[in-house]
């Protein structure tokens, strides 16, 4: 289950490289946000659960405010600052007091005092004598007395909650942690009645949209959203961080489905990323493929299906994620059904760890086939979670075994005794054999074929783990 959000919404804001991402991982207790030396690492609102002792918060990191209005990437950024202070309770105005107060410090100062949102005045860097100076400069800033702070060392946060107790809405004064995700112990749990039964999960359905540079990814999910939450633009790798955005889909008949959507850096091969930032990019998204539950990877119509995209596959593969193939920019696409045909081709012979993966054709500008690719996705994600109860596991398995037996090993045949599923998320099975390291590989994959076309679990993973099947006798002294 995914952990709601707090009402208590908090902007971090600043000029760039005064440590605002680093006080955003020390809020939420992770390292979310890419932190480096470089100036204007984060471009994006990132939100994430906050909490100081009893305090819990919304939490937003946002770019470094720059002062351009020119329609640039600088001034796209600026415009998503600025609606991270429209959405919050209070901002926490951070400068750098080693560096002292700068021109663009009172620039978003200025800014700052004709906005109705409370600021919360933070001289980071004050650990040692070297920010004392900054510290005194920073009152001229005419917005409260400034606390002295370090976020890379955690000095200050008691003064921190004390002015965020101040702003707290009171209906979030007792508010509670829940846990992010329950796991299942299939093995623990009753054999469904029928053949199959899907496991049900409370909380949103987490999507992690991925793919290679400038296909779309970010401009789909602002498209599904209706709003410009993320940046986007003609250049490629605008996005650097992994942005989760909570959302409600409401059919055409009125029923609805939540989602996390989370948009990821573009993935380039390995030998051409040389960029330190790039590389922390590349980092944060297989982290968000590590927690997502079905992966959409989004492939450019124009470009075809590169060996990349198939590096992405794997790895989702490798995760144990259900997936859907989603083509953009298709109508830019003359000749449609021939290109189609080609990428299902490409698709089934490249990915074979996932068969049968619903290839959805989009357009993210022009907001065409929306309804499709949402259903797909909750489509795969019922997969995901597919029980398959071990009475009619071991009949099949009787079936398998009468129609095509392992071959002999040694002249001697390899016994199947039992299967049965022990997890989902993907569908794990156990196949208990007195020989596991005799079974050929392909014989196991024969296996998980008719496993994945008996039951009916396209789309996903499906894990088949060999077991050995414990001896009583092992171990026991012989009676004489």
């Amino acid at each position: 289950m995914v952990e709601p959000l707090p009402n208590f919404t908090v902007a971090i804001v600043g000029r760039p490289n005064v440590g605002k991402s680093t006080l955003f991982n020390r809020l939420v207790g992770k390292r979310l946000a890419i932190v480096d030396d470089t100036p204007g690492v984060t471009r994006d609102r990132r939100e994430g659960h906050g909490r100081i002792g009893s305090i819990q918060f919304r939490v937003i990191d946002t770019a470094g405010y720059e002062n351009a209005h020119d329609g640039s990437l600088e001034s796209r950024m600026r415009e998503q600052t600025e609606r991270a202070l429209d959405d919050a309770h209070v901002a926490i105005f951070m400068v750098d007091a080693r560096a002292g107060v700068t021109p663009l410090d009172e620039v978003f100062a200025d800014v700052l005092r004709k906005r109705s949102t409370p600021v919360i005045l933070m001289a980071n860097k004050c650990e040692g004598r070297a920010g004392q100076a900054g510290l005194a400069e920073s009152y001229g800033l005419g917005i409260g007395d400034p606390i002295p702070f370090s976020a890379e060392h955690g000095e200050g946060l008691a003064d921190l909650a004390e002015a965020l107790l101040a702003h707290e809405p009171a209906e979030d004064a007792d508010a509670a942690l829940r846990p992010t995700r329950v796991m299942t112990d299939v093995s623990q749990m009753e054999d469904p009645e029928e053949e199959t039964a899907d496991v049900e999960f409370e909380g949103p359905l987490v999507m992690a949209v991925v793919g290679r540079p400038n296909v779309g990814k970010s401009t789909l999910v602002n498209a599904l959203l209706e709003e410009e939450r993320l940046l986007t633009g003609p250049e490629a790798g605008i996005t650097r961080d992994s942005i989760a955005v909570d959302w409600t889909w409401t059919r055409p008949d009125g029923t609805t489905r939540d989602f996390r959507l989370v948009d990821t850096a573009g993935l380039r091969r390995r030998a051409k990323v040389q960029d330190k930032v790039e590389r922390l990019s590349a980092g944060d998204t297989k982290r968000a493929l590590d927690f997502a539950e079905v992966v959409v990877l989004v492939l450019d119509a124009t470009q075809g299906l590169e060996k990349q995209d198939l590096t992405i596959g794997r790895i989702a593969a490798e995760e144990g994620r259900a997936l859907v193939v989603c083509i953009n920019k298709w109508d830019a696409i003359e000749d449609r059904e021939e290109h189609l045909k080609g990428f299902k081709q490409a698709v089934a012979i490249s990915l074979p760890q996932f068969k049968d993966v619903p290839i959805v054709t989009i357009s993210a500008l022009a907001k065409r086939n929306f309804p499709r690719l949402l259903e797909a996705v909750i489509e795969v994600h019922k997969v995901w979670n597919r029980r398959v109860g071990t009475g009619v596991l071991n009949r099949w398995l009787t079936a398998v075994l009468d129609h095509n037996p392992p071959p002999l090993v040694q002249g001697r045949p390899l016994p199947l005794k039992y299967i049965t599923q022990v997890n989902i998320r993907p569908p794990s099975f156990a196949l208990f054999t007195t020989r596991p390291a005799d079974l050929p590989d392909s014989y196991k994959r024969y296996l998980i074929n008719g496993l994945r076309e008996r039951f009916n679990i396209p789309a996903v993973p499906i894990r088949l783990m060999l077991r050995k099947p414990d001896n009583p006798y092992e171990g026991k002294a012989k009676k004489r």
